[in-house]
């Protein structure tokens, strides 16, 4: 079996603002010495594992896909309790400690308990590990209301007593949060998002997941600037009796163009965090190539409509150490003649592939390749070539 798969993504987008940085501008960056428009890894990955189109290609979505959140104390505990009855401060108190299996709580000590119960650090849970929690603040609900006996209950309720006595309350509150995930947390990921992009428990590192998939941010293969679009509404009850002007006027940053994306997958890590399950490494690497062809980040969607599948798609297999093909666009690509970006960029990233293989060897053992411009291959084929 091939170890990795490494893909190689161009696609054309129209006016958009995909992904804003803190002004709300589309991010950027300066590559070859040209100003670039930029997709982080973070805004693609998450568009694919929570997009219809991943979702639809794996047998049982709900089971199969986590959730990242910072809420788990608040939401999934605090809540359940009170819901059931419990003292609001006993719920605080109890859901204050069990978050320490995911992370530290932000500010524990503060008196209104959303600021109190959220987490320091967005958690990726499985569902096993949801309904594993479920399960416990069940059981621990009957415990406070009912006193009903649950060995589980009563291990974490010992392993409290134990920190409260710790000398050394940082010290204690590790201990204590290693022992929750014991209880709490699983160490083989039933989540194929998990197993794909990983997990980082900083109290409970023996439960983290290395990521078996690597998004590199995508990148114009031209050079591209940031455009203002001013806008104005008008408001339908306005007459224009007094006043003719728009209701409300505006201004946005968006940018076009032709975006290359880097991804390599670990095939024998997926395999090994999804728990040798070949049948379904194989559901996870179909779902993922629908996703990362067909699925554009959510950015300003209604604003721009800035939908797009990729336009040319070159996947390669092999043992071989992985390399990004981005150096074939340090010099931004400039249409001349008859010749098109698309078709200049699919010669720059070939001709860079072929000087690979040159200097060092073949790259990869294989390769299949889709190309919308010249109607040649298909997404079907790349996807049975990277299931292979």
């Amino acid at each position: 079996m091939s170890r990795f798969i490494q893909l190689h993504v161009l696609t054309a987008y129209p006016p958009s603002n995909l992904n804003r940085d803190d002004t709300g501008r589309p991010k950027t960056a300066l590559v070859g010495d040209a100003l670039r428009l930029r997709v982080s890894s973070q805004s693609l990955k998450r568009a694919w594992r929570t997009s219809d189109v991943f979702a639809s290609y794996l047998s049982e979505p709900k089971a199969q896909i986590g959730s990242r959140t910072k809420r788990i104390g608040l939401d999934w505990i605090y809540a359940k309790l009170v819901a059931d009855g419990v003292d609001s401060a006993i719920a605080k108190a109890w859901s204050v400690d069990l978050q320490r299996a995911y992370g530290e709580p932000e500010a524990e000590d503060k008196a209104n308990v959303e600021t109190a119960l959220l987490n320091t650090q967005i958690v990726h849970v499985s569902p096993v590990e949801e309904a594993k929690l479920a399960a416990f603040v069940q059981a621990l609900s009957a415990f406070l209301r009912l006193s009903v006996a649950d060995e589980a209950v009563e291990a974490v309720s010992k392993a409290i007593e134990r920190r409260n006595k710790g000398s050394d309350k940082k010290k204690a509150n590790a201990t204590l949060a290693r022992e929750l995930g014991q209880i709490l947390l699983v160490d083989d990921s039933t989540s194929i998002d998990v197993a794909m992009f990983g997990r980082m428990l900083a109290a409970v590192p023996q439960f983290n997941f290395d990521a078996a998939v690597q998004v590199a941010h995508a990148i114009t293969v031209h050079k591209s600037a940031v455009e203002d679009d001013f806008f104005s509404a008008v408001d339908d009850l306005n007459l224009g009796l007094e006043d003719k002007g728009a209701g409300h006027i505006g201004e946005r940053g968006y940018g076009a163009g032709l975006f290359y994306l880097y991804v390599c997958i670990n095939r024998e890590l997926l395999l090994e965090n999804l728990g040798g399950d070949a049948a379904l490494t194989a559901q996870a690497l179909e779902a993922l190539l629908h996703a990362i062809t067909q699925v554009s980040p959510t950015g300003m969607q209604n604003s721009f409509a800035s939908r797009a599948h990729a336009s040319y798609l070159l996947a390669e297999k092999g043992k071989q150490q992985p390399r990004s093909l981005v150096q074939a666009f340090l010099k931004p690509v400039k249409p001349y003649g008859e010749r098109d970006m698309l078709a200049l960029a699919v010669d720059a990233l070939t001709q860079r592939r072929d000087n690979f293989d040159t200097v060092y060897g073949a790259c990869a053992d294989s390769r299949c390749s889709f190309d919308v411009e010249k109607g040649e291959g298909s997404l079907a084929d790349v996807v049975a070539f990277v299931k292979g």
